[in-house]
């Protein structure tokens, strides 16, 4: 029971954790100098996905969602994979710091087009 509150709470914290990401890192101005990391036109490939994944996974930290362990871990690997409303991409990160072997593994969900869907620790 303590694992689902935990899980729950990890998910409706992600509902307040994105909006704050959403606002900075991208830019339609050729010329901002900023990075169009939180906004695509496009589809993004493995390595941009481990690279927003790795961004978000710091935000996490640093909102304190996610254990400050995590701080540092990079991507394990980025995959597509085809669920119910269709084919997004997977990142995992694996720390194994954490005792409890079923919070060991973090999976952040990315839209093809590069747009964050959610995280947890089951990858479904």
């Amino acid at each position: 029971m303590k694992k689902l509150a935990n899980l729950y709470l990890l998910l409706v914290s992600m509902a307040f954790v994105f909006p704050a990401h959403a606002g900075t890192g991208h830019s339609h101005d050729k010329d901002g100098g900023h990075s169009n990391q939180a906004h695509s036109h496009g589809p993004i490939d493995s390595n941009e996905a481990k690279k927003r994944a790795l961004s978000m996974l710091n935000g996490l930290v640093k909102k304190g969602v996610i254990d400050n362990s995590w701080q540092g871990i990079k991507p394990a690997k980025a995959e597509k994979k085809t669920f119910s409303k269709g084919p997004e991409w997977v990142v995992s990160f694996n720390n194994t710091k954490l005792r409890d072997k079923s919070k060991q593994t973090l999976y952040i969900f990315y839209s093809l087009d590069g747009h964050y869907i959610a995280a947890n620790y089951t990858g479904k």
